[in-house]
């Protein structure tokens, strides 16, 4: 596997990692957060297992469901 696959395979796997542990810091089932935000249960899922790529757009309302403010960094990279 190339170098620049490898890298953005880990950075999306960080995405749905970081959204399983903001749902659960939350005290939130997938269900609950589809309430709160009118997107299906089932897409949630697909979300945190990785089979589906987020918009920013769908990434923002489940922030906002969960009572958070998405947030995107530009950091240096480790040399």
């Amino acid at each position: 596997m190339c170098k620049g696959v490898k890298n953005k395979i880990i950075s999306e796997l960080d995405v749905f990692r970081a959204l399983v542990e903001a749902r659960i810091s939350q005290n939130l089932t997938q269900k609950e957060l589809a309430a709160r935000t009118g997107i299906d249960q089932a897409d949630i899922s697909k979300l945190e297992n990785g089979t589906r790529n987020p918009s920013l757009n769908l990434l923002k309302r489940l922030a906002d469901g969960m009572g958070m403010v998405l947030r995107i960094e530009f950091v240096p990279k480790r040399k």
